[in-house]
């Protein structure tokens, strides 16, 4: 239970420690107990560096404790300075004539020491007491890493306390309220985008004292983009106009007052916009290599895919994923069609981009044409090219298995050229795929829906030619005969009317 008890007050005291309040005192000095005298005197620690063999009737144990904390020093309320505090705890002995308290910093490696010399009257009436010791006069900076050494004076070998402490940083609340390298500003902004430009107001930093402004690429610190802004912390009208060549996710603002170690605010209102980062596609038709950097740190997975017809999908090519948040992506020997696209994931979306859609590059295309019981597939490049093509039963957006033997052609310089395929492999789901071999990535093409007509054309055009013919020709015989019978009607039906006429003409002559 104890152990419990002690578990969650440690809980307790971190999770509150933010909101701890820093000791006030109004001057740093020196403290000893009541009835001890004792004073100061800054060291550089170098006389006392060197340690000596301690006497025998003095105990190991002579230095007995030591605790550090922070203190803040105010003037008039609001300058206000960190402080080292050391409380230290000594049996006084005849031989000891005072402490060497040194402080030194990590982060810098710069020390500072103080010799607390006691009176001889002192040590020498009251040895073997307890005497308690207390200086606050070590200025210290906002997080920094300290290590306090305490020593006697003489200094005994092996008679030392020794500690590592850190100062509270700005996310302590009474730090950040009232220790100047804490008060970072407020920042707003407004983009023209016209112009591009970011207007940047400040607020909420020191008064009178200058103040910076930048634009930085967020990684793993925060790069320079463009010089920085000055703001005289005299000028009434708190505000600066920076220039910017894209908005993109990690460009962020970036602010902090004219003092050392002063503490930064930024803003990085634009982590969401994304977009922009799909347009760094550069393509090397030297190499044919597809390349794609990212100008921005982002967790993205690339595929290379076919653009459908409709333009609606972008179906992944095989064995093109990859996932680099901030590495080039990269990918050898590209077909540069037209419907080969990049296509990016994250977790807000996907975003496709076709390099090639333009037609600024060489392109191929592949056409069908019915022949005689046979389909013939036609490839034009407009360089040399090496192609397969095969007939395939299509059973999703993505796949299309194969049905029969594969076939190589060649082409190039803009000369069709072809092979035939049997045409009895027909119908709905059936297609005719083709795609570039000389290279890694190509885009396969696919001519679906193959009409079983196409594979019987020519057939059903020779049945259909011969039944024309014969009923043209019997049509022709019936007309000719019809022909002859009229013809022969008419003159039958001529002569007798000529013989009937004749006989009248014999009478009237007589």
């Amino acid at each position: 239970m104890l152990a419990v008890d002690i578990q969650i007050l440690l809980v307790i005291i971190l999770g509150t420690s933010d909101c701890q309040i820093i000791p006030r005192i109004e001057e740093c000095g020196l403290s000893c107990s009541q009835g001890f005298h004792c004073k100061s005197k800054p060291s550089t620690g170098i006389f006392n560096s060197f340690c000596r063999d301690a006497p025998a009737s003095l105990s190991s144990t002579v230095l007995k404790s030591m605790k550090l904390s922070t203190a803040m020093k105010c003037v008039q309320g609001s300058q206000c300075s960190l402080h080292l505090s050391i409380k230290g705890t000594l049996n006084l002995d005849e031989n000891i004539r005072g402490l060497e308290i040194c402080s030194l910093s990590v982060n810098t490696q710069q020390s500072q020491c103080v010799n607390v010399r006691f009176s001889r009257k002192t040590s020498n009436k009251l040895g073997g007491r307890k005497v308690h010791v207390q200086f606050n006069c070590f200025e210290v900076n906002v997080a920094q890493h300290i290590y306090v050494t305490m020593k006697t004076i003489p200094n005994y070998c092996e008679v030392k306390l020794s500690r590592q402490y850190y100062v509270e940083d700005c996310r302590n609340n009474d730090v950040g309220k009232h220790i100047p390298v804490c008060f970072a500003g407020k920042l707003d902004y407004n983009v023209d985008r016209a112009r591009k430009t970011i207007s940047v107001n400040v607020s909420d930093f020191l008064q009178d004292r200058d103040y910076y402004v930048r634009l930085c690429h967020k990684r793993f610190t925060c790069e320079d983009v463009g010089s920085f802004a000055l703001i005289k912390g005299k000028e009434s009208l708190k505000s600066t106009s920076l220039p910017y060549s894209q908005l993109l996710p990690c460009l962020c603002i970036e602010g902090w007052s004219a003092i050392p170690d002063a503490r930064r605010t930024q803003l990085c209102p634009f982590k969401n916009d994304t977009k922009a980062l799909w347009d760094n596609i550069v393509y090397n038709p030297a190499t044919q290599t597809l390349a794609w950097e990212p100008a921005c740190p982002v967790h993205v997975t690339v595929n290379l895919c076919r653009l459908t017809k409709s333009n609606d999908q972008c179906v992944d090519l095989q064995n093109s994923s990859t996932t680099a948040p901030e590495k080039q992506v990269k990918y050898s020997r590209v077909d540069t069609h037209p419907r080969l696209c990049m296509k990016f994931t994250t977790n807000q979306g996907s975003w496709v981009k076709c390099p090639f859609a333009r037609g600024n590059f060489p392109a191929w295309k592949m056409r069908i044409a019915a022949r005689a019981q046979q389909i013939q597939v036609s490839f034009m490049s407009q360089t040399k090219a090496k192609f397969s093509v095969l007939v395939c039963n299509k059973a999703q957006l993505s796949s299309c298995d194969s049905v029969g033997i594969r076939h190589a052609v060649s082409a190039g310089d803009s000369h069709p050229t072809s092979v035939n395929i049997s045409g009895e492999i027909c119908g709905s789901e059936v297609c005719i795929q083709g795609w570039r071999t000389d290279v890694d990535y190509s885009v396969p093409l696919q001519i679906c829906d193959i009409q079983c007509t196409l594979s019987s054309q020519s057939q059903e055009d020779d049945e259909n030619s011969i039944r024309i013919m014969s009923l043209t020709a019997i049509l022709l015989i019936l007309v000719t005969v019809m022909a002859l019978l009229g013809h022969k009607i008419l003159t039958v039906f001529r002569r007798k009317k000529y013989e009937g006429r004749r006989p009248a003409q014999i009478i009237r002559q007589r």
